[in-house]
C-alpha cells in the first residue's frame, strides 16, 4: 500500500494528540491580573458620580460667568452710547411723572370717598 501524503499511522496519531492539546490548552484557567488598588462597584459608581457632578459645577460656573460678562459688555456699550443715556433719562422722566399723576388720582379719589362716605 502507498503511504498517503500527510504519513504514516504513527504522524497521524500524534498530530491528533497535539490538536487534543491545543484545544484542551484553550479551556485551562488563565493566571488573572489583580490590580493595585482594589476599587468596588459602589465605590466606582461614587467616584463617577463625583466627577459628573464636578463637571456640571464647572460647566454652570463657566456659564454664569459668561452671563456676567455679557452683562457688563452691555453696561458698558449703554454707558457709552449717549443716545440711549438720553433715552434713559427721558424714560425715567415719563416714570416719575406717571407715577405722581397715578398719586393724585388716588388723593382725589380718596378725597371724593370721604365726601361721599
Amino acid at each position: 500500500m502507498r503511504e498517503s501524503k500527510i504519513g504514516g499511522f504513527n504522524e497521524r496519531l500524534s498530530s491528533q494528540a497535539e490538536a487534543r492539546k491545543a484545544l484542551l490548552e484553550k479551556f485551562k484557567p488563565k493566571p488573572t491580573i489583580k490590580p493595585e488598588v482594589f476599587e468596588t462597584r459602589a465605590q466606582r459608581k461614587a467616584r463617577e458620580v463625583e466627577e459628573v457632578r464636578a463637571k456640571r459645577a464647572a460647566d454652570k460656573e463657566a456659564a454664569r460667568l459668561k452671563v456676567e460678562a455679557e452683562k457688563e459688555a452691555a453696561r458698558l456699550a449703554l454707558a457709552n452710547n449717549e443716545e440711549a443715556q438720553l433715552e434713559l433719562k427721558r424714560q425715567e422722566r415719563k416714570d416719575r411723572k406717571a407715577q405722581a399723576k397715578a398719586e393724585a388720582r388716588a388723593k382725589r379719589e380718596a378725597k371724593s370717598a370721604q365726601r361721599r362716605g
